[in-house]
């Protein structure tokens, strides 16, 4: 029962979700996608080769800047990929000094074959929804993408100014 409605009157399927609820739907929903085991990396290890996909070519720097990781840790996480072959530096187009990361074709696959498994999984759950709550479903996730491109992403997910974690 919901803390905003009176002990009394039950809550109606029609009333809206309060924030606690959609927190821990959405906990539900994350945790269920993560379920996919993503080994032999470690979930630093998978952010790297997430950013990779999307920024290929980018310098330890700048990689540690998206991450809100120090330099020592980033280093150390490319190596461990580098190990695994996922990961390859080569030297920047740009300046000597650099040099750049590239995911490898193996890095690439793996993100591939991870995408896929994740993806079957939840569609294996969409798939046991009612049309109509699937399409509730499509309806409030495209809000909530739309909601965070307007505050600028998700403050609480995203390190604080200064961490240094990976």
């Amino acid at each position: 029962m919901d803390v905003h409605h009176s002990a009394s009157r039950p809550r109606r399927r029609e009333d809206p979700v309060t924030g606690h609820e959609f927190i821990e739907l959405l906990e539900a929903v994350w945790t269920r996608g993560r379920e996919v085991p993503y080994a032999p990396v470690s979930a630093s290890q998978l952010r790297v080769l997430y950013t990779l996909d999307r920024d290929e070519g980018i310098n330890l720097r700048t990689l540690g800047e998206l991450l809100g990781s120090a330099p020592p840790s980033v280093s150390r996480l490319c190596d461990r990929l580098e190990a695994l072959g996922f990961v390859r530096r080569l030297p920047s187009q740009v300046s000597r000094r650099e040099l750049e990361l590239h995911l490898t074709g193996r890095g690439r696959t793996y993100l591939q074959e991870l995408r896929a498994r994740r993806d079957a999984s939840l569609l294996e759950v969409i798939a046991a929804m009612t049309p109509a709550a699937a399409k509730t479903l499509l309806v409030g996730l495209s809000g909530f993408r739309d909601a965070l491109a307007e505050t600028g992403g998700a403050p609480g997910l995203r390190p604080a100014d200064g961490a240094r974690t990976a």
